[in-house]
């Protein structure tokens, strides 16, 4: 078996050295990492060794005090994927991408995370994501396979942040991103409140309607010498008895649609019909286009800002783009910029991007600041899709408002108008 020599910072701050025998490098890091060792230099030896020592009893004395630690530390690491919640996610991103900004390398940053106390499962996290991104594999590689709470845009950007070099910068506006969705879902559920109270008040006194007033109307009609039901009246008892009699059949068919429909859109084949359709949907596919454009144009600038060739930077902005339809254009839009073709005029080709999009683009290529002018187009985006958000905020309360206001008024009015018209039959 290999021996492999080290040189090593011990939790105590001071460096210790020696050897251990390890099947391979990567084996090597982890029995190190065991020992609560962070490897400064670890190289094999290269003068054989007659004698060696057990695997993975090092040569150091005080190696192996913090052995009974370190492992009683991983013992404690839950097996198999580890989910997080969205807040969780949010902190991850934000302490990475601080501590990658301040100039710590990848690895060290995910230590110093794992040694904090706060942080509940992040800890756990940071540790498995160290062990595989020391045995060589792509951090968004690893984030995949330790947590699924980051999902397919998550790991997308994270490479595309590794190949430009840019991972603090993508982790940044990942954190950002998060965050904006995490108050946007918050906004919208103090928004729904007074709404929700509305719509519940609307269905009781609907109930109170089926079920109580229009029977004792009926009964006061049909008692009344020569009375006859009005046509609002008759209205509301047909409604009443239809939904009396079919409530059952109806609630399930909305089980069964919403079912079917479930399982039609997650349908792989169906994907991309779905994806199309959303982005015609009113007031919600423009802040999906928005939100797409504000996405692809920063991820777009950080990449070229960082060196990567234009072609490389649209096929990693294309991976981390989740909509099918909008991943289709970027398709076409890559292979006519692999024929030679410019940026701007593969996007005028293509005829699924706006004009004002395009025209700051050629901008940046007729000045050779392309990133920049990237960076400007992302800007006016966001800027944007704020006010489509906003503009969704503020039309939630009206409309339930006229819905509910519509709805009880109209049984009200049908009400009072057979009251009135029975009264004036008695008369």
């Amino acid at each position: 078996m290999p021996v492999f020599t080290y040189k090593a910072l011990a939790t105590n701050g001071s460096v210790t050295t020696g050897e251990l025998d390890a099947a391979d490098r990567p084996e090597a890091l982890r029995m190190l990492d065991r020992k609560g060792l962070q490897p400064v230099n670890l190289r094999e030896s290269a003068a054989a060794v007659q004698t060696r020592k057990p695997a993975g009893k090092a040569k150091s004395d005080s190696d192996a005090k913090t052995s009974p630690k370190a492992d009683a530390k991983e013992d404690l690491i839950p097996e198999g994927p580890i989910k997080l919640k969205r807040q969780e996610v949010v902190l991850f991103t934000e302490e990475l991408s601080d501590m990658l900004s301040a100039g710590l390398q990848l690895e060290p940053a995910l230590k110093s995370m794992e040694n904090r106390q706060e942080l509940g499962n992040l800890k756990a996290v940071s540790y498995k994501i160290r062990q595989i991104v020391r045995d060589g594999v792509n951090f968004s590689v690893a984030l995949k396979k330790v947590s699924p709470s980051f999902g397919s845009l998550y790991c997308s950007l994270a490479a595309a942040g590794e190949a430009s070099g840019a991972l603090d910068t993508i982790l940044k506006r990942q954190a950002h991103y998060l965050k904006t969705l995490a108050e946007l879902q918050a906004r919208l559920v103090l928004a729904m409140i007074y709404p929700a109270f509305l719509v519940l008040a609307g269905i009781g006194v609907s109930i109170v309607f089926i079920t109580t007033l229009i029977p004792q109307l009926t009964k006061l009609i049909e008692s009344s010498p020569g009375g006859k039901i009005p046509l609002g009246a008759a209205i509301l008892i047909a409604i009443s008895e239809f939904l009396s009699k079919w409530w059952i059949v109806m609630l399930t068919s909305l089980i069964a649609g919403g079912i079917f429909f479930k399982a039609w859109k997650d349908n792989e084949a169906n994907k991309p019909t779905w994806d199309r359709l959303k982005l015609r949907l009113p007031l919600i596919g423009r802040v999906i286009t928005s939100r797409f454009y504000v996405q692809f144009l920063e991820t777009m600038a950080n990449l070229v800002g960082n060196g990567l060739p234009l072609l490389r930077a649209l096929e990693l902005s294309r991976d981390a783009t989740q909509n099918r339809s909008l991943r289709a254009a970027l398709d076409q839009v890559i292979v006519q910029v692999g024929d030679g073709r410019a940026f701007s005029k593969a996007l005028i080709r293509n005829g699924s991007f706006p004009p004002l999009l395009i025209d700051m683009i050629s901008v940046g290529e007729q000045t050779g600041k392309i990133d920049q002018s990237l960076r400007r187009a992302a800007e006016r985006y966001d800027k944007e899709l704020d006010k489509d958000l906003q503009r969704i905020m503020a039309l939630i309360m009206p409309t339930v408002l006229i819905i509910m206001a519509g709805l009880i008024g109209t049984m009200a009015y049908l009400m009072i108008t057979a009251i009135f018209q029975t009264i004036s039959n008695l008369g």
